[in-house]
């Protein structure tokens, strides 16, 4: 959160204690640019898999490719957790959980240099990077 965002938060809570008014419900302490709803979509993809496990270690393969180190792997929960440096930080969580019996859904939650990432396209190039992954992976090609 940037300190104007804290700034924000800070003063509304102040105003709140202070004063006893209620906010309008249209207005915002934080202005949202992206609602949770719509960053849900954009960090999550479904594959027709039922094969967790294979798109688990498909998941690990691609944050390599992309020049992630694997802090953490947690094959019993499908969680990983990695990390990019470069002059920066950004950190990738990735959750795989089945969605049926012939789906998977993969969520990926990214943070640069400690702040969420709501902006679509590094989402899009990691699941662009999988999606590749998991078709040589499915037709066997090395």
């Amino acid at each position: 959160m940037s300190g104007r965002g804290l700034a924000r938060l800070a003063g509304g809570a102040l105003l709140m204690a202070l004063g006893g008014c209620m906010l309008d419900s249209r207005s915002q302490i934080i202005p949202a640019e992206t609602t949770q709803v719509e960053l849900r979509a954009v960090q999550t993809r479904m594959f027709d898999t039922g094969d967790t496990k294979m798109v688990f270690r498909s998941v690990l393969a691609t944050l390599q490719d992309l020049g992630f180190v694997i802090d953490k792997a947690d094959d019993t929960l499908d969680i990983v957790t990695a990390t990019k440096l470069g002059g920066y930080v950004v950190r990738m969580t990735i959750m795989v959980r089945p969605h049926g019996p012939h789906q998977t859904s993969v969520r990926a939650n990214a943070q640069y240099n400690l702040v969420a990432v709501s902006d679509p396209r590094p989402y899009q190039e990691f699941f662009d990077a999988l999606s590749k992954a998991l078709f040589l992976t499915a037709n066997k090609i090395d």
